[in-house]
């Protein structure tokens, strides 16, 4: 049976921070964004990889007082979550920001329609010809682990090409940045592999660690395997000049262990009925909150 290591046998890690020096040491800087804010940005960053014995990638170097909404957004993206009343019924309401009606009316939607683009959309109703409601990818995926976990097509896409592109039919305000998986199953235990196209290190990134990897927890259960590791990948990895003092703070602080995250309820066996309150976390001790880190819209 999975358990993390008692807190005092854990090792702290480092390779959040490391990253932040990597982009800060040799990322390129870019005048020219989406959101109209400089950035220095990376290439392809050396992955990170956690093996959740060692606790969940929580990070420490500031606190994350917001894991639950973190939690609350991958569990209702996998549910189908198109609109923001959606996200906030899960208890996730930060998409407020991206659903105004300024927003929605720049790719023509209603206010609070996050659209066809969207993650929901594409994890749970990926459109496809002679399903009215799409192909749901995360119900595919448990029944392939359960069934043929040997198999090497265990993939989910965010990404609808059609809805998500600048040269489709673009229906989304914001495309997908992450949420491109893929699952393996090696002797009986499952790692989960998240390619994220576009990461906002010092604000985005700590969210889809720790929800990603709650994520993994949760398969693994409904599947009957046991957790491994997550490795998180990256296309474009970046850190905004007005973050810029908010990521100094954090160079400055030394990395501690990350705590535990454990599902309170075994006998849940569906993949779609896991929710933030299902989560329980302890041993978390990190270095205060940094308050108002900024967004970039």
């Amino acid at each position: 049976m999975f358990e993390m290591k008692p807190f005092n046998q854990r090792t702290p890690d480092s390779q959040y921070q490391n990253t932040l020096k990597l982009i800060l040491q040799k990322g390129v800087r870019q005048s020219t964004t989406t959101q109209n804010k400089g950035c220095t940005k990376m290439l392809c960053p050396p992955h990170l990889e956690f093996d959740l014995r060692n606790g969940v990638p929580l990070i420490t170097d500031r606190k994350i007082g917001f894991w639950r909404k973190a939690l609350a957004e991958i569990f209702a993206m996998i549910n189908g979550a198109r609109t923001i009343e959606d996200f906030k019924r899960f208890g996730c309401d930060w998409w407020s920001q991206w659903g105004t009606k300024e927003a929605c009316d720049t790719v023509g939607l209603t206010e609070g329609d996050l659209g066809p683009g969207t993650y929901g959309v594409g994890f749970h109703n990926f459109p496809t010809p002679g399903l009215t409601e799409g192909f749901n990818q995360f119900e595919a995926l448990v029944r392939g682990l359960r069934e043929k976990p040997f198999l090497r097509t265990h993939e989910v896409t965010p990404w609808v090409p059609y809805y998500a592109s600048e040269y489709g039919n673009r229906k989304v305000f914001v495309a997908p940045c992450h949420g491109w998986i893929h699952c393996d199953v090696t002797d009986g235990i499952l790692n989960l592999v998240m390619r994220q196209r576009s990461a906002d290190f010092p604000v985005g990134v700590p969210a889809n660690m720790v929800q990603y990897s709650a994520l993994l927890l949760a398969i693994a259960q409904v599947t009957g395997l046991e957790p491994g590791r997550f490795f998180h990948t990256f296309v474009d990895a970046h850190i905004y000049d007005e973050q810029l003092p908010c990521v100094e703070m954090m160079l400055n602080r030394e990395p501690r262990r990350f705590p535990t995250l454990r599902i309170t309820d075994p006998s849940i066996d569906d993949i779609f009925a896991f929710r933030p309150e299902h989560f329980e976390l302890t041993d978390y001790d990190p270095h205060p909150a940094i308050l108002g880190i900024p967004v970039a819209f």
